[in-house]
């Protein structure tokens, strides 16, 4: 039973990080294709090969900050390997429901949240309150879910009116040079978004590899196979298409043209790379979207679609308490199969 959920939450895993590929990673090249700078078949190419090689080239720091800052460590490693590998499937489920419900509805919610949230939920149920770091969730990913979008639309409006005072006067040939610009744009913007969640299930792995052995409050070993076969799963994801989130990134919020969206793409890939540098974890989709709005509403308030930059904005709120609450239910439901008894009445629980 151990081993058999232990290969079960590991595939879990690696399936989220797929789904992660094609309901986050189309966000990275929706502006650029929606605007006809590149073509949709050239810019997946651009963006799956950046999200294959990103993980591989910036390191595992994330994945071991992410697997030490949801849990109080001391508990979970009271958990027995059982209780641990349910948990985690519960967690991926609820996390994977949201995302599959977002990605329905076309709606760009950030797939970190939802892996977040549905830990949040599970880790309530299995160890009480006081298995999860509430004070690393808040100043990961509160503060940040807060912050992110609204530095992401001023930054977009700083920047695109930047671009028009300085080529005001330019011919109208300036477009090809924005085009052309885009293309390193999105091997940055896929490189750093697939570094920071491809390693979000790479600490997810390493935790479960980890159960039981007493290893878990040291520093956590990663074996390559986990860092490629995560990396590939985020690219292949992402190499399906992603289309509903492209249509609503890129079309939805407001008309983009090349030099629209080239001041999007480069205020979501200094946004990341600033935030990247002092640590501060951001969600690729909420700072490329809000880029999005800021840009419009720079032109004119009235060119960005304020009832979708609102759907939108729902999402981003509902995402962490909705797969919580998935999270939780899974692992009650779980817990009654795997265990019978254990779910709610587990003694770690308060």
């Amino acid at each position: 039973m151990e081993n058999l959920l232990l290969c079960i939450s590991v595939g879990l895993t690696l399936s989220f990080a797929f789904i992660n590929g094609f309901h986050d990673g189309g966000n990275v090249i929706a502006t650029a294709v929606c605007s006809r700078s590149i073509s949709p078949h050239k810019a997946l190419f651009l963006a799956s090969i950046s999200e294959f090689v990103g993980p591989l080239v910036l390191g595992t720091a994330v994945a071991h900050t992410m697997a030490a800052n949801i849990f109080n460590l001391e508990l979970l490693e009271k958990l027995p390997s059982v209780h641990l590998f349910t948990m985690i499937i519960a967690a991926i489920s609820g996390a994977t429901i949201w995302n599959l419900l977002t990605w329905f509805l076309s709606l760009p919610s950030s797939s970190s949240h939802a892996l977040i949230g549905g830990l949040i939920g599970a880790g309530l149920v299995a160890m009480g309150r006081f298995g999860i770091a509430a004070e690393s969730i808040i100043k990961g990913v509160l503060a940040p879910l807060l912050v992110a979008p609204l530095i992401g639309g001023l930054v977009g409006i700083f920047v695109f009116s930047a671009i028009r005072a300085l080529f005001a006067k330019a011919h109208r040939g300036v477009r090809h040079l924005f085009e052309t610009l885009q293309k390193p744009c999105i091997i940055v913007l896929a490189g750093g978004h697939a570094s920071n969640d491809a390693q979000k299930a790479m600490g997810i792995i390493a935790l479960l590899l980890a159960g039981g052995s007493g290893e878990l409050r040291g520093e956590l070993h990663i074996p390559l196979w986990v860092v490629i076969s995560c990396a590939a799963a985020l690219a292949l994801g992402l190499s399906t298409g992603g289309w509903r989130m492209v249509k609503t990134v890129g079309y939805n919020i407001c008309r983009m043209e090349p030099v629209h969206s080239f001041a999007s793409q480069f205020t979501a890939m200094s946004v990341i790379g600033m935030a990247s540098v002092l640590g501060g974890p951001v969600s690729t989709t909420q700072v490329v979207a809000s880029s999005v709005m800021g840009v419009g509403a720079s032109r004119r308030l009235g060119t960005v679609r304020w009832s979708e930059a609102r759907n939108i904005a729902y999402a981003w709120f509902l995402t962490v308490p909705a797969s919580a609450f998935a999270g939780a239910v899974m692992l009650v439901l779980l817990s009654r199969i795997v265990e019978g008894k254990w779910g709610l009445l587990h003694p770690l629980a308060d």
